[in-house]
């Protein structure tokens, strides 16, 4: 049974809806692990998901291919590595700050518990645009 127009525009913007759910719990669980613990060192991650962002927005273009994909140029090449980096720095400041007995145990939870729903949002996001039948509602 096929949906109609309207319907499958619905159903996507519940979607989009639900990742912006998870984005916004993901800052809510990155305050609350400052908040709580009365420890603002847990907001150095900040830093790492701006760096996570940059790339794609200055050297992913239309004409570019996909991230996802093997074929890739220079600046994709690029744009993947700063990517990279910016998930182990995401991963690594917490630890780090644990380590050196700047946050405990708690703070240390609740900040990667932040980075797997934002992991998560990101994922579902690239899910959504990949799909042909997304793209051709609106």
């Amino acid at each position: 049974m096929a949906l109609s127009r309207s319907m499958r525009a619905c159903l996507h913007t519940g979607r989009l809806a639900a990742v912006a759910l998870l984005a916004s719990g993901g800052i809510l669980l990155h305050f609350l692990a400052c908040i709580l613990y009365n420890n603002w060192w847990p907001m150095l991650t900040v830093l790492m998901y701006l760096v996570l962002t940059m790339p794609v927005i200055l050297f992913l273009g239309a004409d570019s291919p996909s991230m996802l994909s093997n074929e890739s140029d220079g600046w994709v090449s690029f744009t993947k590595f700063l990517t990279g980096a910016s998930v182990v720095g995401s991963i690594a400041i917490p630890s780090i700050l644990k380590h050196a007995g700047i946050i405990g145990w708690g703070a240390l939870t609740m900040e990667l518990s932040s980075f797997g729903v934002f992991g998560l949002a990101i994922l579902w996001y690239i899910y959504l645009n990949r799909e042909d039948e997304y793209s051709s509602v609106f």
